[in-house]
């Protein structure tokens, strides 16, 4: 199928690009088009209007701030994955990316139009939302930042508003001694996940402080688990512990039910994956 008519927009600026967001219309962004382009054809989606950003290249970057990599909104997968910042201060995401569909789509997808896209079986929602990522959005006239928990609100839903942008994705630094593990289950490896599980943690004194922990695939949207996290702080680690704390997430959460995967199996993939993944913390953090 073809797209639905729409108008053409490709400015030179944010500030251009900020202004055409402004007028209001039935508009999307295309940086990557890796999402949008496809439901475009099919209609899922039908846009009055696209406003295509690849010529900012004021927003293709990952910066060290001191505290925090900043990721701008036109950087691709693929230089993320590549990134020696990435690879010094989270090597989470360049595991995870391993995972994230296919060179071809990583190679023209951006970080930041993945994140804006919200797709429930989407990995790198769950790694936001572990990070304590913050995200920038923008306007024509201010700018705002939104915790990465805050960000992701519903099924392809987040906080953005119809005249911003997700300008800047700012990812804190890991204090020294953060462990991580990932794990993810799907039909073949760059589909869709039907379970993700991420978390990181320090171990201070034998036992777990600061403990992170959010899954993907099993709901309408990348969620962090608290009451896990609150059961692991404090605790020291052990298989029966994070056995106990797997089996009470897998229970609490209700995944959907699809055609090759029923919602029972996601939990026992949850019940699974989250110990393997808080034992490869702790041996990271240890």
């Amino acid at each position: 199928m073809k797209p639905a008519a729409f108008d053409y927009a490709r400015p030179d600026n944010l500030a251009a690009a900020l202004q055409l967001l402004r007028q209001g219309d039935d508009t999307k962004i295309l940086a990557g088009g890796q999402s949008l382009v496809p439901m475009m054809n099919t209609r899922l989606v039908r846009p009055a209007r696209i406003v295509d950003i690849n010529r900012l290249t004021e927003l293709d970057y990952i910066a060290d701030r001191g505290d925090h990599i900043a990721v701008g909104a036109l950087a691709r997968h693929a230089a993320v994955k590549a990134s020696p910042l990435m690879a010094q201060h989270f090597p989470i995401i360049c595991e995870a990316y391993d995972w994230v569909a296919h060179s071809a789509v990583r190679n023209r997808g951006t970080l930041c139009g993945n994140l804006c896209h919200a797709d429930p079986a989407s990995e790198m929602p769950a790694i936001m939302l572990t990070l304590g990522a913050t995200m920038v959005l923008a306007n024509a006239t201010t700018e705002r930042t939104v915790s990465a928990g805050e960000f992701f609100v519903g099924l392809y839903e987040t906080v953005t508003e119809a005249d911003e942008i997700l300008k800047e994705v700012r990812l804190p630094k890991p204090a020294a001694g953060t462990g991580w593990g990932f794990e993810e289950v799907s039909m073949r490896k760059g589909d869709f996940a039907w379970a993700t599980v991420v978390a990181t943690l320090r171990i201070t004194g034998g036992a777990i402080t600061a403990p992170a922990i959010a899954l993907a695939g099993v709901g309408d949207h990348a969620t962090r688990l608290a009451e896990a996290e609150a059961a692991l702080t404090g605790k020291t680690p052990s298989d029966a512990l994070f056995a106990e704390v797997a089996n009470r997430a897998a229970a609490a959460i209700d995944p959907p039910t699809a055609a090759a995967v029923d919602a029972t199996y996601r939990r026992d993939l949850v019940a699974t994956l989250l110990p393997r993944v808080l034992r490869a913390a702790t041996n990271r953090a240890s």
